[in-house]
C-alpha cells in the first residue's frame, strides 16, 4: 500500500443489521437507481408532449381571438391536399436535398480548417482574419454575387447554405481545438508522444463537443438560409412554395412550409444530439 493509500485507508466498521422494516441504506440502494433513471429519461418526453399540446393551443385560441392565424384545422386540410398531390413531398426532398449537400460540405471544410487554425498559429493568423471578415457578411447578401458568377441553377443555392454551415462550425471547432487542456498535451509529450498521436489521441477528442455543438448551430443556419435560397430560380422546394403562397395570401401553404421546416430540422438535430451522447459519452452530464 502506498503513502496516499495508507494516508487514506479508515478501518472499515461492521455493517449494522437491518430489520425489515427499517429503510435501506445507501449502500444498499446505490445498485437499484434504474426506475429513476427510467423516470428521468421519460420525463422530458412527457414535458416536450405538454409543450406541443400547449403550443397548439395558443395558436388555435389567438386564432380564434382574431389575429390573422390560419385555424390548425385549416393547416392539416391543406397538408393533406398537398401531400395527396404529391407537393408536399417533392418540395419536401428538393429542400432536404439542398440543406444535407450544403450542410455536409460546409462541415467536411469547417471541421479540418478549424482544427489547422487551432493548431497552427501561423495558418491562424493568415486565416482567421477571413473568417472573421465574412462572419459579418449575412449569407443572404452573397446571394446577388453567387447568382452573377454561379449562375441560376443549383449551385449558388447549395453554396450559400455551405456558406452558412461552413462559418458557424468553423469558429466551434477552432475554440474547441485552443481550449484543450495544456496540461493534458504537456502530459502526453512527457510521455513521449509524438504531435499526430498529441492531435489525434487528446485534441481530437477533447474538441469533439465543441465540434457537434457547431454542427448543430450550422444545421440551424442552414435551414435558416433555405428559404432565401430558393428564392434563386427554385421551381420546387418548401421555400419557393412559401414564396409562391405569399402571391396569393395563401396562410395554410405558408403555415404548412413553416411547420415542415421547423420538423426536419428538429429531426436532423436530434440526429446529431444523439451523436453527440454516443461520442461525448465520457463528458460529466447533469
Amino acid at each position: 500500500m502506498s503513502v496516499l493509500d495508507k494516508r487514506g485507508a479508515r478501518p472499515r466498521q461492521p455493517a449494522a443489521a437491518r430489520t425489515p422494516g427499517e429503510p435501506a441504506a445507501a449502500d444498499d440502494t446505490k445498485n437499484a437507481p434504474e426506475p429513476s433513471r427510467r423516470g428521468r429519461r421519460g420525463l422530458p418526453l412527457a414535458l416536450n408532449a405538454v409543450s406541443v399540446v400547449l403550443g397548439i393551443a395558443l395558436w388555435w385560441a389567438m386564432a380564434a381571438a382574431g389575429f390573422k392565424l390560419p385555424e390548425p384545422p385549416e393547416v392539416v386540410s391543406r397538408a393533406a391536399e398537398l401531400i395527396s398531390d404529391g407537393t408536399l413531398g417533392q418540395d419536401m426532398l428538393a429542400s432536404l436535398t439542398r440543406v444535407l449537400i450544403g450542410f455536409a460540405l460546409g462541415t467536411a471544410v469547417a471541421i479540418p480548417v478549424g482544427f489547422l487554425m487551432g493548431w497552427y498559429g501561423i495558418l491562424r493568423g493568415l486565416i482567421e482574419p477571413w473568417i472573421q471578415f465574412f462572419r459579418t457578411i449575412p449569407p443572404l447578401a452573397i446571394i446577388p454575387l453567387a447568382v452573377v458568377i454561379m449562375g441560376i441553377d443549383e449551385t449558388p443555392k447549395i453554396f450559400v447554405i455551405f456558406l452558412a454551415a461552413f462559418l458557424a462550425c468553423v469558429i466551434s471547432t477552432f475554440q474547441g481545438v485552443v481550449n484543450v487542456d495544456r496540461t493534458l498535451i504537456n502530459a502526453a509529450r512527457v510521455l513521449g508522444a509524438k504531435d499526430a498521436t498529441i492531435f489525434a489521441r487528446v485534441v481530437v477528442p477533447a474538441s469533439t463537443p465543441f465540434i457537434l455543438v457547431g454542427m448543430r448551430v450550422g444545421l440551424g443556419s442552414a435551414w435558416a438560409t433555405l428559404v432565401a435560397a430558393e428564392l434563386i430560380a427554385a421551381q420546387e422546394g418548401l421555400g419557393y412554395r412559401m414564396q409562391n403562397a405569399q402571391l396569393y395570401y395563401d396562410l395554410p401553404t405558408i403555415f404548412v412550409g413553416l411547420i415542415s421546416i421547423g420538423v426536419l430540422g428538429l429531426l436532423m438535430d436530434r440526429v446529431l444530439l444523439l451523436a453527440e451522447r454516443k461520442l461525448t459519452g465520457w463528458q460529466e452530464r447533469r
